[in-house]
């Protein structure tokens, strides 16, 4: 991604070559026909310091982080796995048979590979659990690399959920 300071460099680079041409062009008194060739130099300039500005992966991950996070759907149980693993996405539905099917999107932070433990422990519509908890199980995570990763309640109780997630032991 490019910089405003490397954005910066190359306006002033750009400004210098444009100044240096005018100079060439009033010297050989061939200005009109150098001015359509400044234009789309400065256009052409101007197009790519606009195509830098669009915000990055990481910046959108954080808008996402805080609206799935702050729901209490997704729980990160330990430090390492606070600092580890953020939760892009959730998929909730009821299936025909009433049952809650979950889909959680998890992604690996770290530039190394990971080892988690997962779980989801569903919960009536008033928030109580329904004794209806999966068994741990474990996620490896590649650097960089996100998984899906599927949860289905085992009656037809289940309305909520709270998915938890901790470094592998």
């Amino acid at each position: 991604m490019k910089t405003p300071i490397t954005l910066a460099l190359a306006v002033v680079a750009v400004a210098g070559l444009v100044n240096e041409v005018v100079a060439a062009a009033v010297s050989l008194r061939l200005m009109n026909h150098h001015r359509n060739f400044l234009f789309c130099l400065a256009l052409t300039a101007s197009l790519l310091a606009g195509c830098a500005t669009s915000p990055g992966l990481d910046e959108q991950l954080d808008t996402t982080k805080y609206t799935i996070e702050s729901t209490g759907k997704f729980v990160q149980l330990d430090q390492t796995a606070q600092a580890s693993v953020r939760c892009t996405g959730l998929q909730e539905r009821i299936l025909p048979d009433g049952r809650l099917e979950v889909v959680a999107n998890v992604k690996n932070l770290e530039k190394r590979k990971i080892e988690v433990q997962i779980n989801c422990v569903f919960k009536d519509e008033q928030g109580i659990s329904t004794e209806n908890e999966t068994a741990s199980r474990k996620l490896k995570l590649i650097e960089g690399s996100t998984q899906a990763v599927q949860f289905t309640s085992i009656n037809n109780q289940a309305r909520k959920y709270t998915i938890r997630v901790r470094e592998a032991q």
